[in-house]
């Protein structure tokens, strides 16, 4: 099945504030407190950037989730309905040799199934 190129999609100059603590609590499954907390701090003072969503997706050695999940689905209808979006918050692990999405998956993931070449504004550290 060909892929449908997404609308355009508006992002946010900067991600939500309701971010930031899911990216914590995400990250502290995985990473001790003291480190989270200094890659939340990082997180929050980093520049914007843009990474194809095929990139990240394999940068992550993630799946995409498919269309029965119903956060992906909610967020494809929020990109139909042209809704501004909040950047990814990505984190490097050069000791896994990938890169984690602290937050974010779900907007990737519906992004992705529209256009995998499309450009996902992103806040990395």
């Amino acid at each position: 099945m060909a892929k449908v190129k997404a609308p355009d999609i508006k992002w946010l100059l900067n991600a939500e504030e309701h971010d930031y603590p899911a990216a914590d609590s995400f990250l502290r499954l995985m990473y001790e407190d003291e480190t989270v907390a200094g890659m939340v701090a990082r997180l929050r003072s980093a520049p914007m950037v843009e990474f194809k969503a095929k990139d990240i997706l394999r940068a992550s050695e993630l799946s995409p989730l498919g269309i029965s999940n119903s956060h992906v689905e909610r967020d494809k209808r929020r990109i139909k309905q042209g809704t501004v979006l909040s950047p990814l918050l990505l984190v490097r692990d050069p000791a896994r040799g990938r890169v984690v999405i602290a937050d974010g998956y779900h907007r990737l993931c519906a992004i992705y199934q529209f256009d995998e070449d499309a450009w996902i504004h992103c806040k990395i550290i």
